[in-house]
C-alpha cells in the first residue's frame, strides 16, 4: 500500500476511536467466520482499511452481540443466520486501540439473500476456498482460520 493511503487509513481509524473513546467506555465488535456447505469462507474487502477480513463491526449501545453479529452480516454479505452462530472467542485488539475487543463467531447455518454487490463500504466480497484465499487476506483473519479450522490454540490478542 502506499504511503498516502497507508496514512489516511491511519488517520480515520484514529479519528473513528477518537469519537469511540468519548462516547463508549471502551470498544467492541464482532466479526464472524462465516463457512458454506463446500467449506469457502466469506471475506469482504472494506474501501477504508486495506486487505480481506471477516465480514463484521461495532457493537452500539444497547445492542447484544448476536444482535449486532445478524446486523453485520446483512449489511456486509447479505446474509441472513438460520441457525445460532457460535461464540469462538474474544480478542484484546490492541492494534486498533487499547480499548478493542472482537467477539469472533463461527456461522454455518445462513442463507445469502443476493451476492453482495460492491458500495462505498465493500468494494468486494465473497466466498473462497480455503486453499484460494484472495491476495492481501490478513494475517489476523488467517490466524483465526488456522484456529477454527486446524484447531491452531486460540490466541489472546487479535
Amino acid at each position: 500500500m502506499n504511503e498516502p493511503k497507508l496514512l489516511r487509513v491511519r488517520l480515520l481509524t484514529w479519528a473513528m476511536h477518537l469519537v469511540f473513546r468519548f462516547s463508549r467506555g471502551m470498544t467492541l465488535g464482532v466479526r464472524a467466520v462465516v463457512l458454506d456447505a463446500e467449506g469457502r469462507v466469506f471475506l469482504v474487502r472494506h474501501s477504508y482499511v486495506p486487505g480481506w477480513h471477516f465480514p463484521g463491526g461495532g457493537v452500539e449501545i444497547g445492542e447484544s452481540l448476536t444482535d449486532a453479529l445478524a446486523k453485520e452480516l446483512r449489511e456486509e454479505g447479505n446474509i441472513e443466520l438460520t441457525g445460532p452462530a457460535k461464540l469462538h472467542n474474544v480478542y484484546y485488539n490492541r492494534q486498533t486501540s487499547k480499548r478493542d475487543h472482537v467477539a469472533l463467531y463461527v456461522v454455518h447455518h445462513f442463507r445469502q439473500t443476493a451476492p453482495r454487490r460492491a458500495d462505498a463500504e465493500i468494494v468486494e466480497a465473497g466466498f473462497f476456498a480455503r486453499n484460494a484465499l484472495p491476495q492481501g487476506t490478513t494475517k489476523a483473519t488467517l490466524r483465526r482460520l488456522a484456529e477454527v479450522l486446524d484447531g491452531a490454540k486460540a490466541e489472546r490478542l487479535w
